[in-house]
């Protein structure tokens, strides 16, 4: 059986979006790049209705894009126990106010028992300094957190040294 990964709408805008001149970002377009079309096949892939609705948003033809991307990816339902849950990592302060909808990322992959959240939303998902707060949360409303990753965080071993 595979692994389940919970795809965050970050990725899929990485992943369509032109490329950038930025160099950290166009270095993550790249990582994304190489893991959609080499390393995603490894895990069975979920998104949500709350992904759709943030990538149909903005550019028609960007947003066109990461929809076409999305297709073929069983979504999850945002259930009333992904929704309490969420509303417990904000008001637990575990991410600000106006990330309800990256608190609502989280929930939905804790509350299906994803194995992975995979994100480049390093800001106020996959965020070393909140992690603690955020599993403290979610464990303590009995769930297991999924394992809160980049895409380059799963790519595997690229060189193996003996």
């Amino acid at each position: 059986m595979k692994p389940k990964a919970y795809i965050e709408t970050s990725v899929i805008s990485y992943y369509t979006a032109r490329p950038s001149r930025d160099l950290v970002v166009a270095a993550h377009q790249e990582i994304t790049h190489d893991w959609w079309d080499n390393h995603r096949l490894n895990y069975d892939l979920y998104t949500s209705q709350a992904v759709h609705d943030e990538a149909s948003a903005g550019d028609p033809q960007a947003a066109a894009k990461r929809i076409q991307a999305l297709q073929g990816i069983e979504w999850l339902d945002v259930s009333n126990d992904a929704a309490e849950l969420s509303e417990k990592l904000l008001a637990q302060k575990c991410l600000p106010k106006k990330a309800t909808e990256d608190a609502l990322h989280i929930a939905i992959a804790t509350v299906h028992s994803m194995d992975y959240l995979v994100t480049w939303n390093c800001k106020h998902i996959a965020n070393a300094q909140m992690r603690s707060a955020i599993e403290n949360v979610i464990h303590q409303s009995g769930y297991q957190a999924p394992i809160i990753c980049t895409p380059e965080e799963l790519l595997g071993e690229k060189d193996h040294v003996d």
